[in-house]
């Protein structure tokens, strides 16, 4: 059961690509997270950038909310393959 403490402790990752050129409006949601916008080759490269940042993070077994901001930097770099 969840308290209002864990309620307002919820985090979701937000990806906005501003280099859309071609019309279209790309939208993609998932497990913590929601992206936006983008030409096609950025959005691809957020989702995928995402999905590595969540498959470490079940690896870890913690929620997005529980890092800590310098595991949440490790992690996303580790992610983005910097």
């Amino acid at each position: 059961m969840m308290n209002n403490d864990d309620a307002a402790k919820q985090a979701v990752l937000l990806g906005v690509g501003l280099d859309n050129t071609d019309g279209h409006k790309r939208i993609t949601r998932g497990d913590n997270f929601y992206l936006a916008g983008g030409s096609e080759e950025t959005h691809e490269r957020m989702t995928e950038t995402v999905i590595k940042f969540n498959e470490k993070l079940a690896r870890r077994g913690k929620h997005l909310q529980e890092l800590s901001r310098e595991e949440f930097r490790d992690m996303m770099r580790e992610a983005e393959g910097k």
